[in-house]
């Protein structure tokens, strides 16, 4: 296995320890420290793990295009484990209650669609990569994220006032989810039809 699709490995490895360090465990005596912990240094390994994975996101790519290790595995791995990362904190966020889960219904509908997309493009025999819009969705998520995960932190610093900002990327990136999602469809429409 080449170093960029160890580094896909490594972001899925990363996400069930993030979500460790995310989501309190049932409100009973035995957990309340850990729960307590996760207030305050458990949030920040969660952010600090996130960042981690994310930080392999844009450097598997980068190295299997620049050192043309560009595999059959590193196409099917990658995208998925862009999706397992986002979507798993999000539905983590989601039961926290820091976000509506209209939000994640939204990112999860758009995936299963442009999954779908591709699944008929590979029929075909056709691969289609993602575009600059994509990617900008893709990075909009994960900065929105990681501003979240911070939050607590920043919000001691700065008040309140700083969720604000949190909301405002998140709405941000859900802009670009659906946009490049119906720039997805428009520019593949072709394989729809017959």
């Amino acid at each position: 296995m080449n170093l960029p699709n160890r580094l896909t490995v490594l972001r899925i490895i990363l996400i069930p320890l993030i979500l460790v360090f995310l989501l309190p465990m049932p409100d009973q005596p035995f957990w309340q420290a850990w729960n307590l912990f996760l207030l305050g240094p458990g949030r920040l390994a969660a952010f600090l793990l996130f960042a981690v994975a994310s930080i392999t996101d844009l450097a598997d790519g980068h190295i299997a295009r620049k050192r043309n290790l560009v595999t059959t595995l590193g196409k099917f791995l990658d995208p998925i484990a862009d999706k397992m990362l986002v979507v798993s904190v999000l539905i983590a966020l989601v039961q926290l209650g820091r976000i509506h889960a209209l939000v994640t219904i939204i990112v999860i509908i758009r995936e299963f669609i442009i999954t779908g997309v591709r699944l008929i493009a590979a029929e075909h025999g056709k691969v289609i990569p993602a575009g600059n819009l994509g990617k900008a969705k893709t990075v909009s998520q994960i900065v929105a994220i990681l501003v979240i995960l911070i939050e607590p932190f920043m919000m001691k610093l700065t008040g309140s006032w700083f969720a604000s900002v949190g909301d405002t990327l998140l709405i941000i990136s859900l802009i670009l989810t659906v946009l490049s999602g119906l720039q997805y469809l428009l520019a593949n429409r072709s394989m729809l039809h017959g």
